[in-house]
């Protein structure tokens, strides 16, 4: 990984970083058939600005992959059958990330310091990418789909983070929108019924939502450090398929009536449920 020595708070907080890919003269283990490199980063931009602040020492609020933050991320594209290897950096100022991949599982070949020996690799769906280090995993691609890899910091996959914010989980605003757009035409309460929905929102210029991007089915309610692998039989190139077909009979969907009187519930019965105590 690159990055600068001299002024180093000022020039990694600018975005001075970036990685070097040298092949081996002999190469190692098996060859592989799609090559990617991903360099996770963190930043404080704050809203309407048009350059990060280097000075910020927690308060980081944009967090990336290859300078994108979902869903400007680009997606994954391989090949069903292609040997894929993923080569992660981390030159985030503070956070370490804790890389997952959904629908696979997968080896870690090498770290900054060198391969690891075939006798020390071991299957795993996370690996974790402490600041200044690099990690490199490889699988093969033998399940289609559309799957999701992202930092599982639950944060870290959110934009325009901060902290200090008052827990609103649960209020009820009442007639506050009204009153308050008197004043600020516009506004609006939020996180009362969690982040989701945020997609649609107008932000402010050189800025984004804290969440959402566009999916097959419905709005995908992340942002931050998250993009998707996108395996697909017979592809022609490896620009982006679009979103997975899944085959039918795949899906989960609403039973009919029929089908649940055939297992023996009656769909005309109304559920039971424990009233609770109202806190739950």
């Amino acid at each position: 990984m690159y990055h600068s020595h001299h002024d180093e708070m000022t020039q990694i907080g600018m975005g001075m970083t970036g990685l070097f890919v040298i092949h081996p003269q002999k190469p190692r283990g098996p060859a592989v058939d799609r090559d990617f490199a991903i360099l996770l980063h963190e930043w404080r931009i704050d809203v309407g600005t048009m350059r990060p602040n280097p000075n910020e020492m927690v308060e980081f609020n944009m967090l990336t992959m290859n300078a994108k933050a979902f869903p400007g991320t680009e997606p994954l594209v391989v090949r069903k059958g292609d040997r894929v290897r993923i080569r992660i950096g981390n030159l985030s100022p503070m956070d370490h990330h804790p890389i997952h991949l959904h629908g696979y599982r997968f080896v870690t070949t090498e770290t900054d310091g060198g391969p690891i020996p075939q006798s020390a690799q071991r299957p795993e769906t996370s690996v974790l990418v402490p600041v200044s280090s690099t990690r490199t995993i490889e699988f093969v691609a033998d399940e289609p789909g559309d799957w999701a890899m992202h930092c599982h910091m639950t944060h870290h996959v959110m934009n325009q983070m901060g902290h200090f914010l008052p827990n609103m989980i649960g209020v009820d605003p009442g007639n506050l929108n009204e009153k308050v757009r008197k004043l600020l035409p516009g506004y609006m309460t939020m996180g009362q019924n969690g982040m989701a929905g945020m997609g649609d929102m107008k932000v402010p210029p050189n800025s984004v939502p804290m969440l959402g991007g566009v999916g097959k089915y419905d709005e995908i309610t992340m942002g931050g450090m998250f993009t998707v692998l996108k395996v697909r039989e017979n592809l022609k190139s490896y620009a982006d398929p679009g979103w997975y077909e899944s085959p039918k009979g795949t899906l989960a969907s609403a039973a009919s009536d029929a089908d649940l009187k055939k297992d023996g519930v009656n769909p005309e019965m109304p559920g039971r449920a424990d009233p609770g105590d109202g806190r739950s």
